[in-house]
């Protein structure tokens, strides 16, 4: 269906008069009377009685009519629409995150964001790093809010927030607990909770690696893929943890958090977003800009 004659239509109905609807429709009146009939062929109906003096709605034409402002109505709601979508100021964002972003960076991020483009609406969705990267990959997220070092090689653009520190977490009343900052070397002997290689990669990877700078290889006692997990089977007394510095604001009192003395880069991981590049939303630039100005971590 043709909506500018649907446009011509409901000018010439609530004119009746086609010079005053052709002023109306900024054009001349030949093409004006050339668009009605092309609509009513296509209708396969008559919508005017035309007069001496102009026209006159048939029964047909007052029922079309009606209808006719409701098309006009979603039509100019979808251009709206695709406006906003395409500035990135409407439409949706599916957004990915890995669980200690709600550590407080997702809690910042989202009013700043929401603040400045109050007509996006926010998907969220939790996931570990690597099924993020997957799904931002396949476009069923839009934009990832993920850890650093990735699990995996990936073509997707990577905007870094910010790093932070790994730290010691330690169930209350543990041997080591209430003395200061450790050195790696300290922990050689106890048991760990170790993140998961299949799910939780590059944690795994990172907290292995120190370990084994250090000069032992962890003695693993339960794995989990959470840090929030990792948190609660520590403070079940299974074992000790390496843990992001942002872990003690979401902790109980049963964990006692000691920084490492002997933490270097390489005992640091990162926050950051993952977007399809050239192609992502630009909503999703948006976000990225918003989270780029706030310090996150």
């Amino acid at each position: 269906m043709n909506l500018r004659r649907i446009r011509h239509f409901v000018a010439l109905a609530e004119t009746l008069n086609f010079r005053r609807a052709a002023e109306r429709l900024h054009m001349a009146q030949p093409p004006l009377s050339v668009s009605i009939q092309k609509l009513e062929a296509e209708l396969g109906v008559q919508l005017f009685d035309r007069e001496s003096g102009g026209v006159r709605l048939t029964p047909t034409g007052r029922t079309v009519l009606a209808e006719a402002r409701k098309l006009l109505f979603h039509g100019d709601q979808l251009r709206e629409v695709a406006r906003q979508a395409g500035e990135g100021t409407g439409g949706s964002l599916r957004i990915g995150f890995v669980g200690t972003a709600t550590f407080g960076p997702l809690q910042r991020l989202l009013p700043a964001f929401r603040a400045g483009y109050p007509g996006v609406e926010l998907v969220l969705q939790e996931a570990t790093t690597a099924d993020i990267l997957l799904r931002v990959e396949d476009r069923s997220l839009d934009v990832g809010l993920v850890r650093t070092p990735l699990p995996q090689a990936t073509r997707l653009h990577l905007t870094e927030l910010g790093r932070e520190s790994l730290i010691v977490a330690l169930p209350r009343g543990h041997a080591l607990a209430g003395q200061g900052p450790l050195a790696l070397a300290d922990l050689g002997r106890e048991r760990f909770v170790m993140y998961a290689p299949d799910h939780a990669a590059g944690l795994h990877a990172v907290c292995l690696r120190v370990c084994q700078q250090a000069g032992f290889v962890p003695q693993v006692a339960q794995q989990a893929v959470q840090v929030q997990t990792v948190l609660a089977l520590v403070e079940s007394g299974l074992g000790i943890a390496l843990v992001p510095a942002l872990a003690r604001s979401r902790s109980s009192g049963g964990i006692d958090f000691r920084p490492l003395v002997d933490a270097t880069a390489e005992a640091a991981i990162g926050l950051a977003l993952v977007t399809p590049g050239a192609t992502a939303l630009p909503a999703a630039g948006h976000l990225r800009d918003v989270a780029v100005g706030l310090s996150l971590v």
